[in-house]
C-alpha cells in the first residue's frame, strides 16, 4: 500500500481499544487435578492457587485460535472508534503466540478483518504488544501510516504441560500453569495533545534462556518436548527485580511525575505474589492497578491491552496512565501516554 507523503505529526497514541476473552473458563482446582490424573503425582491440595494467587483462567476452545482471539478484540477497537477495516492502512500482530510458524498471523488477521493494510508480526515475548504500540506510533510519527492497528491473541495455555513425568519436570513447567488465553487491540493514530508522551526500554539478553518455548524454530523444529512452556519462575522474577525497577526509576525522573500524577498503572501480571513484590518495590499505590491475574491468569502480552480497554472508558482527556512491560529474553519497557 502506498503512503502519499504528508506533513508528520508530532503526537501519535491509543485512540479506540477491544479485548476478547474465550468462553471457556478453568479453575486452578481444575487445572491441578487434570495434572495430577495425568502424571499420577500427589500434589498438596490447592498447589497452584495457593503458590500463585490465581483462581481461574480463561482458556481457548476448539477451533479458537490466536487470530480469532485477535479478531474478536480488532473488531471491538474498530467499532468503539465507528472505524472500518479498511480505514486501517497499518495492520501489526504483535503476540509472543501465532497460528503458525509461516506466514505471518497478521496476514490470518487481515484475511479476516477484510482490511487492505500492510501487514506484519512483532514478537518479543510478553512485551509483543506495547512494542507493536511504540513501533505503530513510530511509523506514523513518520508519515509511512495514517492509521494503525496493532492486535494481540495470546493462547499460552497450549504450551502448558498437563503430564509431567514427575517433580523435576513439573517443577521445570510450573510457571506455565499461570498461563491463560485473551487477545486484545488498539487503534493508533496521530492526535492533536496527549498520545504516547514518554518510551524508556532496557534489554538484558543475556538472560535469554531463562525461559521460553523452544520448540518450532531451527534449534527444535519438532517434536512435542520442546513445545511445553519451560522456565524458571524464581529466576525471570530475580532478574525483573534486580533491572526492572531501575527503568521505572528512570522514567520517573525523566518526565518528573510521581505516582500521583498517573490515573493507573498497568503493569504485565505473572502471579499475584509477583504483583504485590512489584508494588512493594515501586512503591505504587495498589488503587492505581488494574488487578487481573487472580481471574484471567498471566496472559501475556495482552495483559496490558485488557487492562487497558477495562479502564479506558473512565479516563477523562488529559489523565495520563503509565504501561510497564515486562518480557522474556528479557526485556522491560515503560511507555507514558496521556488520553486525548
Amino acid at each position: 500500500m502506498f503512503i502519499e507523503p504528508c506533513d508528520p505529526p508530532r503526537s501519535a497514541g491509543p485512540t479506540a481499544v477491544g479485548s476478547f476473552l474465550p468462553d471457556e473458563v478453568l479453575s486452578s482446582e481444575a487445572l491441578q487435578a487434570e495434572v495430577a490424573r495425568r502424571s499420577g503425582l500427589a500434589l498438596p491440595p490447592r498447589l497452584l492457587t495457593q503458590a500463585t494467587g490465581i483462581v481461574s483462567r480463561r482458556v481457548a476452545g476448539e477451533g479458537v485460535y490466536a487470530s480469532t482471539l485477535a479478531v474478536g478484540a480488532a473488531r471491538r477497537a474498530l467499532d468503539s472508534a465507528s472505524l472500518s477495516p479498511l480505514d486501517i492502512d497499518l495492520l501489526l500482530f504483535a503476540s509472543a503466540s501465532r497460528d503458525v510458524v509461516e506466514p505471518a498471523t497478521a496476514h490470518i488477521v487481515q484475511a479476516e478483518l477484510g482490511s487492505r493494510a500492510h501487514a506484519l508480526d512483532v514478537t518479543n515475548a510478553c512485551n509483543s504488544f506495547v512494542g507493536g504500540i511504540d513501533l505503530a506510533r513510530s511509523m506514523v510519527l513518520a508519515g509511512r501510516a495514517r492509521r494503525a492497528l496493532v492486535v494481540t491473541g495470546e493462547t499460552p495455555s497450549r504450551a502448558v504441560r498437563k503430564d509431567p513425568s514427575g517433580l523435576a519436570e513439573l517443577r521445570d513447567g510450573f510457571a506455565g500453569y499461570t498461563f491463560g488465553d485473551a487477545g486484545a487491540a488498539v487503534v493508533v493514530e496521530a492526535v492533536e495533545r496527549g498520545g504516547i508522551l514518554d518510551v524508556d526500554t532496557e534489554t538484558h539478553s543475556e538472560h535469554w534462556q531463562v525461559g521460553g518455548i523452544p520448540g518450532g524454530g531451527s534449534r527444535h523444529p519438532r517434536g512435542d518436548a520442546y513445545t511445553y512452556f519451560r522456565g524458571d519462575g524464581h529466576e525471570l522474577r530475580g532478574v525483573f527485580e534486580k533491572v526492572g525497577t531501575a527503568v521505572i526509576d528512570r522514567t520517573l525522573h525523566r518526565t518528573g511525575m510521581s505516582w500521583d500524577g498517573f490515573a493507573k498503572v498497568l503493569v504485565h501480571q505473572v502471579t499475584v505474589p509477583y504483583l504485590e513484590r512489584f508494588a512493594e518495590l515501586t512503591g505504587v499505590p495498589a488503587d492505581k492497578l488494574v488487578v487481573t491475574v487472580p481471574e484471567l491468569g498471566n496472559i501475556a502480552s495482552a495483559s496490558i491491552g485488557v487492562q487497558l480497554d477495562r479502564v479506558f472508558p473512565q479516563l477523562a482527556p488529559g489523565e495520563r496512565v503509565l504501561f510497564v512491560g515486562l518480557g522474556g529474553g528479557i526485556s522491560i519497557m515503560t511507555m507514558v501516554w496521556e488520553k486525548s
